[in-house]
């Protein structure tokens, strides 16, 4: 692997206007895929197998012509105080809205009058009411008149005193992130100026990581339309893409630099740094491809284009690296290195000159990696109770874990979705924002109209229930459909209890009569889907810490160091998890990150956590421990390849943690809970897994475990494949091809190492 690599990295530094050219001739065929391709129309959202799906696709067959992918929208009245809105002046403007609707847009499917006696929406006590506004298209499919429409509607019963809020999906557009993105990339450019003292080698990680992230999306956005890919699809693409985009760049540009130090020409330079710093490049950017891959087996649609699409964005990134990194390395010229290291290097040179000594390159020198290295070997055990006690105390909130979906009551308090929400839970109740619909089956029925009685009858005796309405069959009769209005929110327990009673009570009607009882709508959606995800997530783990489990032992030629990164990567998952309900379902410090409304945390949280934060935290993994394995491998002793490690790796892996947290963290600004969570969600655990386990608690480890850590069984060291990802058997070749007078005029100027 590294010698192939290193080949790469040369050929790639030799041709560098054909790499260059090649790499913007895909960002510029891509860039015009995305400006010419269709728009994507839809978020198409299923659960394959479970009832709510079977539920929904058995209306779609049976009730043709009803778009179940059409948006809605509620526009909500309240009277002014001590009014009714059944009074003549008040039901005149509600009427004058219905109609103002019924004109205002020819994607309009259906305008309800709140007071049509077949369906009426008016509250018990008089004091609220509803329109029901159905479109043909989808949300994303409303033009801008629609939507507008819709805004203004009731502006006439707003001047007259009553109160117009306006809910549902309607008025759902993607949360604009562009700020959030700039503001991480700002800090990532600071980052690094810091981390390398040149504006140069600063901003070619920035460079090459917006390429690879430019041709991700634009591929993504080509095939959005085509290949049905979710809106948030491009997001989750470009927060991961851009964060380890810069970071796989960090790490070549900082191993090309180290070369530089050490006195090699830059041609062999950019070849080692792309044979060493590459090989755990391909291997880090493999583990975060399995992570982002296996979501597949969660066996949801969007989940699984989700993962995929990320992935892809990954092995672009790791590609940008070992190719387009060396061919930018060699237009940098010695710009890459900082104006003080050049004016070192050419005063040491002319030093050397002068007195005929050998310029063999700079010693190496104590830092503050090398210092807190010594400090954790010196303490081990103290340093790895502190971090596991610590990370364990922020989990514990962990064990309080609600899960569901968020809708129009996690909005912010002060949009009018959240105040349409509040205004129909407290005039119908708080059940009424959550309805279950419920659909019958009636194929192998024996008596049909009494079914329909005794399934109405028995569900209405239901202590959490507040309404049933009359089922209503298809044309053929088939088929028959009714809703359930539950007396409690919809992200209760006492709500869950309900659906899972009306499904026990189906399963009985059926070995009686054989009618089928299915219960779907948002609210039993949200609830399938959160048992799925609870029920996917060990087999998941499962999958992908085994998986990296393998690929870990076959780069570190090691059964405990893989071990202690798995187990590592549990403890900080658990605590960003703990830290994630702390904020956002308790409210701890909910003012300083924006959370107006604690609740349930998104059901995709942990899975999604545990995938993208596990190939990001075995990133670290492999680039600070396969230094240590590397130096261990050249005969260092195990405490002086835990300092190497951490002289060469520590400042880097700090960077890349400090910019892949201001990317996570940008998003954090989001006015959407959604994307809040998840940028605070990654973040925290990167921010864990970075200086806690891999700073603190992996040292600890190795201090302790000594040359026990590196130990493999003979036979299974002989059936593992080697990669040489630490570069051995390239420097036994590259030593010995200088030994029989070079390869080329880069080697005989070469001291080897």
């Amino acid at each position: 692997m590294a010698t192939f690599l290193y080949s790469i990295g040369r050929f790639a530094f030799r041709r560098r206007r054909l790499v260059a050219l090649v790499w913007v001739a895909l960002l510029a065929l891509a860039g015009v895929g995305a400006a010419t391709a269709s728009t994507a129309t839809s978020n198409s959202f299923s659960i394959p197998g479970t009832e709510a799906q079977r539920a929904f696709d058995l209306l779609e067959e049976r009730y043709p012509g009803q778009s179940a992918d059409g948006a809605s929208a509620r526009v909500v009245f309240k009277a002014p105080e001590g009014e009714k809105i059944t009074a003549p002046e008040n039901a005149g403007e509600v009427s004058g809205t219905v109609k103002e609707l019924k004109e205002g847009s020819d994607q309009i499917a259906k305008v309800a009058d709140p007071f049509d006696k077949k369906a009426p929406a008016v509250s018990q006590d008089g004091t609220t009411a509803y329109i029901s506004v159905t479109y043909d298209v989808s949300s994303f499919e409303l033009t801008e008149e629609t939507r507008d429409s819709l805004k203004n509607a009731g502006n006439e019963a707003r001047e007259g005193g009553m109160t117009v809020e306006i809910g549902g999906d309607a008025l759902m557009v993607m949360p604009e992130t562009g700020i959030t993105e700039v503001i991480g990339v700002v800090v990532a450019g600071i980052v690094l100026v810091i981390t390398f003292g040149s504006l140069v080698a600063a901003g070619l990680p920035l460079i090459t990581a917006l390429i690879g992230v430019g041709i991700g999306v634009s591929t993504i956005t080509a095939l959005a339309s085509v290949m049905d890919l979710g809106s948030t699809t491009a997001t989750l693409a470009m927060m991961i893409g851009l964060a380890v985009g810069i970071d796989y760049a960090l790490f070549i540009v900082s191993r090309y630099r180290a070369e530089l130090a050490e006195g090699r020409e830059r041609e062999e330079a950019a070849g080692r740094a792309v044979g060493t710093a590459g090989s755990a490049v391909v291997f880090a950017g493999l583990t975060v491809v399995i992570a982002l891959a296996g979501l597949a087996v969660v066996n949801i649609p969007i989940l699984t284009k989700m993962g995929l699409a990320a992935a892809g964005t990954v092995v672009l990134a790791v590609l940008v690296a070992v190719t387009l990194i060396p061919a930018f390395l060699g237009f940098a010229g010695e710009r890459i290195v900082s104006r003080k290291d050049r004016k070192a290097r050419k005063a040491a040179a002319e030093q050397a000159a002068a007195t005929g000594e050998v310029l063999v390159g700079d010693a190496p020198r104590d830092n503050g990696g090398t210092r807190w290295a010594r400090f954790v070997q010196r303490r081990p055990v103290m340093v790895l109770l502190a971090g596991v006690i610590g990370l364990g105390a922020i989990a514990i909130p962990a064990t309080s874990l609600e899960m569901g979906l968020p809708d129009d009551g996690a909005q912010p308090a002060s949009s009018s979705p959240r105040k349409a929400y509040d205004l129909l839970s407290d005039g119908f109740g708080p059940g009424f924002n959550g309805p279950l619909v419920g659909v019958v089956d009636l194929k192998n029925s024996d008596d049909q109209d009494a079914v329909l009685q005794r399934i109405t009858g028995e569900i209405q005796k239901n202590e959490h229930v507040v309404v049933v309405t009359p089922p209503v069959p298809n044309e053929a009769g088939d088929t028959a459909m009714f809703t359930v209005i539950p007396k409690d929110r919809p992200n209760s327990t006492e709500t869950e209890t309900l659906v899972h009673d009306i499904r026990d009570f189906g399963d009985t009607l059926k070995s009686d009569d054989g009618a089928e009882v299915y219960v779907t709508g948002a609210t039993a959606m949200n609830i399938d889907f959160s048992e799925k995800m609870n029920d996917a997530l060990l087999p998941y783990l499962a999958l992908v810490v085994g998986l990296a489990f393998l690929l870990l032992m076959v780069v570190f030629r090691s059964i405990l160091v893989p071990l202690k990164a798995a187990l590592g990567f549990l403890l900080s998952v658990v605590a960003a998890l703990g830290a994630v309900v702390a904020v956002f379902q308790w409210g701890w410090l909910g003012g300083l990150f924006g959370v107006e409304q604690p609740g349930p945390i998104m059901s995709v949280m942990p899975i999604l956590m545990v995938g993208v934060v596990f190939g990001l935290a075995m990133d670290y993994e492999v680039f600070l421990v396969t230094r240590m394995r590397e130096a261990y491998v050249h005969g260092e002793s195990p405490s002086e390849a835990i300092t190497t490690g951490f002289r060469h790796g520590a400042r880097v892996v700090t960077a890349a943690a400090v910019i892949m947290i201001a990317v996570f963290a940008g998003f954090i600004g989001s006015s959407e809970q959604m994307i809040k969570m998840i940028g605070f969600g990654l973040a925290i655990a990167v921010f864990f897994d970075a200086f806690v386990v891999r700073m603190a608690i992996v040292p600890a480890v190795l201090a302790l475990l000594g040359k026990h850590a590196w130990w493999l069984p003979r036979w299974l060291d002989r059936a593992l494949p080697d990669f040489d990802v630490e570069g051995d058997k390239l420097r036994k070749k590259l030593d010995r091809e200088f030994a029989e007078g070079g390869s080329g005029k880069e080697e005989r100027e070469t001291v080897s190492v």
